[in-house]
């Protein structure tokens, strides 16, 4: 495949009313540039090019590594691509292009528009589709059924508008008649811009072969130019991704409640309840609950987990591990197999071996919990001391008494009680009992 893309990326989005360029903001997790580079380089594309303007330097944090041209002066689409004329002129292949507010276009569409475009053997073909209220689209103007220009909104006669098919803002062209045709392209129109479009009037008058390509979901064009739009985006990608996730196995509650990125693998029979957010680079596997008013963030969870109105962030959970309800698992931590953790207990870089069990009102920072031991309520792993942080060791079979204040660096063998109250400042051998409180002492009559 001999393609290359260039994406249009310049603009101020003054109607989207922020500080954020308009390019980087999300749509289901992804900011809306990055998903279009995304799509083009699923499709084959040998080099993809931003043009930039508006904030650039805030894109290229985004895309670091991307190939670009800047637009100084937002005059056009057609000026846009002129910037990029550099970048192409040893080309002799296609050039597709795109606008970065775009990101519903799918990568089934892209490539069926290339390959339509090579069948045809057109100069330039562009992505179509219909709207039976297209106001603010350039109008797709043919003759005996063949494309001979674009016009418009604003240059459009009332004939004109009363075309329903539109332009996409997709094109693929043949890069070398683009170079040569945009050297003839000006600026006499009602906004004195260099329309991009004003190109297929000059293949047109040329003689060459102008294709449309008629897209059916007209939903994909969707341009974002404001909250109002980012908001509809965000809505069909959403019911996208989680259609998509319904057809390999996955049960939804309520598939309209719930917000998954797009990034997020989910296994069968899954079953994901109302006011769930699953985001990042999360891997689910199967069998699991997750129940409502969870959110679970780069995290890879096995197989047979519950989780129910808790927060997962950067963390592991294997297999049959139940979490929740209220339960906090903080960066890089590590539940093995079988482990419960249960209301109010805070779990932060730390490892949990299988069959550990934390029921309520817990805090395990930088410790490592051994198989099977229990941790009583209250108790917590006293890990920072105002300026480092401290390691707590707890062998096999452990027991904790609730409320019991483990100051680290401190060890507990295996086998090992803690008596309830009490703080350990120092090491409790394997088989030990240890117990630190004062005596109890009762004075009678003392409300007298």
């Amino acid at each position: 495949m001999s393609l290359k893309t260039l994406i249009l990326a310049a603009g101020k989005g003054t109607r989207m009313k922020s500080e954020l360029p308009k390019v980087l903001h999300k749509v289901c997790g992804v900011p809306m540039v990055q998903k279009i580079v995304n799509t083009c380089s699923k499709i084959g594309s040998i080099e993809n090019i931003l043009i930039l303007g508006h904030k650039k330097e805030e894109v290229l944090k985004v895309l670091p590594d991307m190939e670009y041209v800047i637009q100084e002066e937002q005059l056009g689409t057609g000026h846009a691509v002129i910037q990029a004329k550099e970048k192409l002129k040893d080309f002799d292949g296609t050039v597709m292009i795109l606008c970065g507010d775009t990101p519903l276009l799918r990568e089934e569409t892209l490539k069926e528009l290339y390959d339509y475009h090579k069948k045809t053997a057109a100069i330039t073909t562009i992505l179509t589709s219909i709207y039976e209220n297209p106001f603010g689209y350039g109008r797709i103007v043919k003759k005996d059924g063949n494309v001979i220009g674009i016009v418009e909104e604003k240059e459009a006669s009332e004939e004109v508008k009363a075309i329903k098919e539109v332009n996409a803002g997709v094109y693929c062209f043949e890069a070398k008649e683009l170079l040569s045709a945009l050297d003839r392209i000006d600026n006499r129109n009602e906004k004195g811009e260099y329309y991009l479009t004003d190109v297929i009037a000059i293949n047109v008058n040329d003689g060459k072969k102008v294709e449309a390509f008629l897209l059916e979901d007209n939903d994909e064009i969707l341009g974002i130019n404001s909250k109002i739009e980012l908001e509809k985006a965000n809505c069909i990608m959403k019911n996208r991704i989680n259609e998509k996730h319904m057809e390999n196995g996955v049960i939804f509650i309520d598939k309209n409640s719930v917000y998954i990125e797009e990034s997020v693998q989910i296994g069968q029979d899954t079953v994901v309840y109302p006011g769930a957010l699953l985001q990042g680079d999360t891997v689910i596997g199967q069998n699991c609950e997750i129940l409502g008013n969870t959110r679970i963030i780069d995290c890879k969870v096995g197989n047979d987990v519950r989780v129910e109105s808790s927060v997962l962030e950067e963390s592991i959970v294997e297999d049959r591990v139940t979490i929740g309800p209220f339960a906090h698992l903080r960066p890089k931590s590590h539940l093995k197999e079988e482990v419960h953790i249960g209301n109010f207990v805070e779990v932060k870089k730390s490892v949990l071996e299988k069959g550990v069990k934390a029921g309520h009102l817990t805090y395990l920072g930088d410790a490592i919990v051994g198989e099977k031991t229990n941790i009583g309520a209250g108790t917590i792993t006293c890990n920072y001391d105002g300026k480092n942080k401290f390691k707590t060791t707890i062998g096999k079979n452990a027991f904790i008494g609730s409320d019991t204040m483990l100051v680290a660096p401190v060890n507990i063998g295996e086998n090992a009680l803690v008596g309830a109250g009490s703080v350990i400042t120092k090491d409790v051998p394997e088989n030990a009992l240890a117990v630190s409180r004062s005596k109890q002492v009762i004075k009678f009559d003392w409300r007298k």
